[in-house]
């Protein structure tokens, strides 16, 4: 595969459950740092950090990488990127991944894996992965988000709920867990950010839904083994320090 895609990390300071975590430190590095090292382990073009604080721009200059520094009011980390596209000029068919900056753990090969997604079927506007689930705890967890797709790996639903449901009691055959990493093409990243939030949205706040919501079709790669972490509390924190990743 070619290097025909760029990855932007959008990455926040003022988190609410964890304030400043992409300075915050996994086995003495910081977590923005272990976020680009994935991405520059991957076939990408360029890789460039969204982030809307100086002192995330300084850290990433620190060990060599690339920062732009973004507006404090985006709501999103998709309109992060997009005013990141718009200031560099991206052409609409570049293809770019969306690697959020606290997406800790995740394979560089399924980076790429992701980015020919998108390349290989033209007919979808986003491409993004999931993994079956295989207990009880997970598919219950409203932190855990679940979808389900159609034959053709189109994505029908997100949820917080546990979906689809087994009336039985048990766990679903065909349940699995959404990994946040998204691939776009520019023109219909532009677009997204003016859509309005749906209440779909709204109720389960989740952004992807605002897609489905106007007709956008997202493509699911199911893979095995992720081992992704997405750091979003102390208790995640504590995990990731624990796991060997050098």
């Amino acid at each position: 595969m070619s290097s025909d895609f760029s990855i932007i990390i959008p990455a926040r300071y003022g988190s609410t459950r964890l304030p400043g975590k992409p300075l915050l430190l996994i086995n003495n590095k910081p977590l923005i740092q272990h976020v680009f090292e994935t991405a520059s382990a991957t076939k990408a073009k360029q890789i460039i950090v969204a982030t809307d604080d100086e002192n995330i721009c300084e850290k990433v200059a620190s060990f060599s990488g690339k920062a732009i520094l973004t507006s404090p009011e985006h709501k999103s980390g998709t309109d992060r990127i997009v005013e990141v596209v718009e200031k560099l000029s991206f052409d609409d068919h570049e293809i770019i991944i969306n690697l959020q900056g606290d997406e800790f753990g995740l394979s560089p090969s399924l980076i790429n894996q992701l980015a020919l997604n998108l390349s290989k079927n033209a007919d979808f506007d986003v491409a993004t992965l999931c993994e079956r689930i295989d207990n009880m705890d997970e598919y219950t967890d409203p932190n855990v988000i679940k979808v389900v797709f159609n034959e053709k790996n189109k994505a029908i639903y997100f949820s917080r709920s546990p979906i689809p449901t087994d009336r039985a009691g048990g766990l679903p055959d065909e349940a699995y867990k959404h990994i946040g990493i998204y691939a776009y093409r520019v023109g219909y990243l532009k677009k997204i950010t003016n859509f309005d939030r749906c209440k779909l949205e709204i109720s389960e706040q989740l952004e992807q839904l605002r897609i489905l919501y106007n007709d956008g079709k997202i493509h699911l790669g199911v893979v095995e083994n992720a081992n992704n972490i997405g750091i979003d509390t102390k208790e995640d924190l504590e995990i990731a320090c624990s796991i060997n990743k050098d």
